[in-house]
């Protein structure tokens, strides 16, 4: 099945994906600095460059996407009709780096917590962003 874009404008639409400040993200930054949390972001000194680093509570949030990390029955989660083999070895590559980050980031002594894109668009949203506060302060 051919692209039903032209490879310029599918060109452009990738060019706006972000990968790191998205809207749920940020989502996430403020409800949490609202509530009197502090955070570094992005920290390179990490494995996997957490989202939000919280070194107070020894605690770490990735904030992903559910189509880039492969977030598994999710209606944001559909594979691409088109260049299927590529896609899933780069959404599988994403999943088992995630998994590695995760793994060092344990056995350095990190409680490490993942929000997902879907948990944060709908109703479930302040429940969801309340029990992660609870989890980080506790």
């Amino acid at each position: 099945m051919p692209d039903v874009h032209s490879k310029k404008v599918r060109s452009y639409n990738m060019s706006k994906i972000k990968g790191k400040d998205t809207k749920p993200e940020i989502l996430v930054r403020k409800f949490l600095f609202g509530k009197g949390l502090r955070y570094r972001l992005h920290d390179k000194k990490l494995p996997g460059k957490p989202d939000l680093v919280f070194p107070k509570y020894k605690k770490i949030i990735f904030v992903h996407g559910c189509f880039w990390h492969g977030h598994e029955d999710c209606k944001y989660f559909v594979i691409p009709k088109t260049r299927t083999e590529w896609w899933l070895n780069k959404i599988n590559r994403n999943i088992e780096k995630d998994m590695e980050s995760i793994h060092k980031l344990k056995n350095e002594g990190w409680k490490v917590y993942i929000v997902w894109e879907y948990d944060l668009k709908s109703n479930k949203r302040e429940n969801v962003l309340n029990t992660l506060y609870n989890k980080i302060i506790n």
